[in-house]
């Protein structure tokens, strides 16, 4: 199933380009009044399962809406945690062991579909798109093995982790977790959907124009070793986020103006634009220098 938050946060079901209203499947009015975004998200997560054979009923009698048109809300809007992969591709081959590291995003940078990535005054040297494949947290993980991890994902979505390059002094956490920063959705592709993470395409353009384009099964360390990574060192809890890196060797900048698209599959596209007060500019097209450092070899 694909699921989407649209408008006041109501909760659709995607069947190709017609949207399914199944917000009364989360509970009756007075409950949803006062449930958070996040919180909706939490009931379906919880609840799915019981409910599913209700939704296909409902999906088979219901009246539909185009997707075109809605107000398309972030699928993981408040997210306890955004624990992503630093480095985590063989940069097409290149390298036959990748270490795994961390760092969290904040929370705040989440930036809903079709929205605007402001570029902020920052001295960064340019600023990336950096196209991903992120878990959605399913139920409580902690010191889980990567034999089993799988079980623990509720589903999967696009992700965006914009960067500014060369700030000082340098940090992941300064350099990823600007406002704006987190684009993603828009819809969670549950679990059940993607028998093998590691067989996933993945497609990144700006304006039209072809950056990143790489496979999942370029990954040096799988989706189930990175969430016993992760759930070795913190319990990862329903609605977090698990974001499993990229491949460097389309990155190019982000700058004023841009249209961006991510295709995961045949997902439900994620696509955003780019702000920049400054107006600053860089080379159009793929980064080759940074494409370059990520084929070196690692220490």
């Amino acid at each position: 199933m694909r699921f989407i938050f649209f408008d006041d946060y109501r909760l659709g079901l995607v069947r190709g380009d017609q949207v399914h209203d199944v917000t009364e499947l989360l509970g009756d009015e007075p409950t949803l009044a006062s449930a958070s975004p996040q919180d909706r998200l939490l009931i379906l997560i919880g609840g799915l399962e019981e409910a599913r054979g209700r939704i296909e009923d409902f999906v088979r009698t219901g009246r539909t809406r185009r997707a075109y048109g809605l107000r398309l809300r972030a699928p993981v809007p408040r997210p306890a945690k955004i624990c992503c992969a630093a480095r985590n591709y063989r940069e097409n081959g290149m390298h036959t062991t990748v270490p795994i590291e961390f760092f969290l995003k904040s929370p705040e940078s989440i930036l809903e579909p079709g929205g605007v990535v402001e570029l902020p005054p920052a001295e960064a040297t340019i600023f990336h798109h950096e196209a991903e494949l992120a878990v959605v947290i399913g139920r409580a993980a902690r010191r889980v093995p990567a034999s089993s991890a799988l079980q623990y994902v509720f589903g999967y979505i696009p992700f965006v982790d914009v960067s500014a390059r060369g700030l000082m002094p340098r940090s992941f956490f300064s350099g990823k977790s600007f406002d704006t920063f987190a684009p993603l959705g828009p819809a969670i592709v549950t679990a059940d959907e993607v028998p093998d993470p590691q067989r996933l395409s993945i497609a990144l353009d700006v304006n039209g124009t072809a950056r990143q384009r790489f496979g999942t099964d370029d990954m040096a360390n799988t989706v189930a070793e990175l969430i016993a990574n992760a759930s070795s060192v913190t319990t990862l809890r329903p609605g977090d986020i698990v974001a499993t890196g990229t491949n460097h060797q389309g990155l190019g900048a982000l700058q004023d103006r841009d249209r961006v698209t991510l295709r995961i599959e045949n997902w439900p596209e994620l696509t955003f634009s780019v702000r920049d007060p400054l107006g600053r500019s860089w080379p159009r097209g793929v980064d080759e220098e940074t494409a370059r450092r990520a084929r070196t070899p690692i220490a």
